[in-house]
């Protein structure tokens, strides 16, 4: 998160003293310093078995009424969840917990952008899932990415994350743009630059107060998401520098960043979902799991503004697993709740509840989402067109450092830019010292 060594070591610091503080209540962090929440379904009954599940952003567990579900199905066992906001604050916690050998939760979520490094570094923290579990569940290359070189599987697949671009077709209508998702989405069909000619225009009769894009580094995310090459090859070198990827996807940030198209928001801050919530911007590059996430921000005033078009390429932005530390106590009933809380069935009320997209491809003909979120998004047909993305989005080689390397193009090289007014050139040599600083060179 940092714009130097310093900022850098600071947040370690800080994730350290979280640590110390709550190493001793395995599983019961408290991280209402970083925006953070705990919530207890079920409480703490006497003679239950209490069971923690650390996440971050919105799962849709508690939302999609599993954990009532599991708790009723099993009346010895009590859930809390402990939620983080942001990945990055949440990431850096868990690895000081994993190393030490203690206050972990029985269950932790890892994102996509930490899979790698929670494979090649701390395999040996996690259980095997692969013994209890029938891997044939789940999409293939999602198991590889949480498969150790000797076999064992330490994550369980949750969602992914196909890309479309969700809009409000109110304030398109006021700018005098098309509204229709189909003809909207062959405007920009193919390259993320058509999607930026639409910013401009839109921008000339933009309604007052409003932007057409809510951060360039949302459109960096999601361009980078339908290329072939990110931040390593496919042998675990480091080529973000050279990456085709990253060049196409920097360019098209900077394209929004110099421009006065962007809400100039950081994504999952307070200010981005107050952003939702007066409708200060029009489009936004939207993975599947983000459905809810808008849903929930924007509120009633957002209900059937909304609308969901195919994105320019097809994309992944995000996914996640669910691991159990061998420092879980309860490791029995934790690997359970695991199994079921990923289960085909159990994907597909969360995608019902949120539109968090199944990892599992046997729940696809299954699929619908919840007649309040069709009618939120205008009836759009949401299962269609994140299954379409998903079909063809390319195979990514993920790194160990994929996701602090990430966060320093976009929340420092990018930032730069977008809301201090560097230039790209300047902006790109402040994040290239940031990833510097995360690989130790």
């Amino acid at each position: 998160m940092g714009t130097s060594t310093r900022r850098s070591r600071r947040l370690m610091a800080l994730a350290a003293v979280a640590a110390l503080t709550t190493g001793l209540l395995a599983g019961c962090s408290k991280d209402s310093d970083d925006g953070s929440s705990n919530s207890n379904d079920g409480g703490n009954a006497k003679g239950k078995t209490t069971l923690t599940i650390g996440t971050f952003g919105v799962f849709g567990y508690k939302q999609a009424g599993l954990y009532d579900e599991y708790m009723k199905l099993h009346p010895d066992i009590s859930i809390k969840e402990n939620v983080t906001t942001r990945t990055d604050v949440y990431w850096p916690k868990v690895l000081t917990r994993l190393q030490a050998g203690s206050g972990t939760d029985d269950i932790q979520a890892i994102e996509v952008g930490n899979i790698t490094e929670a494979v090649q570094t701390q395999g040996s923290k996690f259980v095997d899932l692969g013994k209890d579990v029938d891997k044939s569940q789940w999409l293939d290359w999602k198991n590889a990415q949480a498969t150790t070189k000797d076999g064992k599987l330490i994550g369980l697949g949750t969602d992914v994350g196909p890309m479309a671009i969700c809009y409000r077709k109110d304030l398109f209508k006021k700018a005098g743009l098309e509204t229709d998702r189909t003809k909207l989405a062959a405007e920009w069909k193919g390259d993320w630059a058509k999607y930026v000619d639409v910013g401009k225009e839109y921008m000339k009769k933009a309604p007052a107060g409003t932007k057409f894009v809510d951060s360039a580094s949302s459109v960096y995310n999601a361009a980078l998401g339908g290329g072939t090459e990110r931040y390593y090859d496919k042998d675990g070198n480091v080529i973000w520098d050279k990456s085709d990827g990253v060049k196409k996807a920097w360019d098209v940030a900077m394209s929004v960043a110099t421009s006065n198209m962007s809400a100039k928001l950081k994504q999952f801050d307070p200010t981005w979902d107050q952003g939702y919530a007066k409708g200060s911007f029009a489009t936004v590059a939207c993975p599947a799991w983000m459905i809810g996430y808008i849903e929930q921000k924007s509120g009633d005033s957002g209900k059937g503004n909304w609308d969901v078009a195919a994105a320019p390429t097809a994309s992944n932005w995000g996914g996640s697993f669910l691991g159990v530390p061998t420092a879980s106590k309860h490791q029995k009933e934790a690997i359970a709740l695991a199994k079921w809380l990923t289960a085909p069935e159990q994907q597909a009320k969360v995608f019902a509840k949120q539109a968090s997209f199944p990892s599992t491809p046997s729940a696809y003909s299954t699929l619908k989402p919840a007649a309040d979120t069709t009618a939120y998004f205008s009836n759009a047909p949401i299962t269609q067109i994140f299954a379409d993305s998903a079909k063809t989005i390319p195979v990514q080689y993920f790194g160990i450092k994929d996701q602090p390397i990430n966060t320093a193009i976009t929340d420092v090289g990018i930032l730069q830019v977008e809301q201090k007014g560097k230039s790209p050139t300047q902006g790109w040599d402040a994040a290239k010292n940031e990833v510097k600083d995360v690989l130790g060179q």
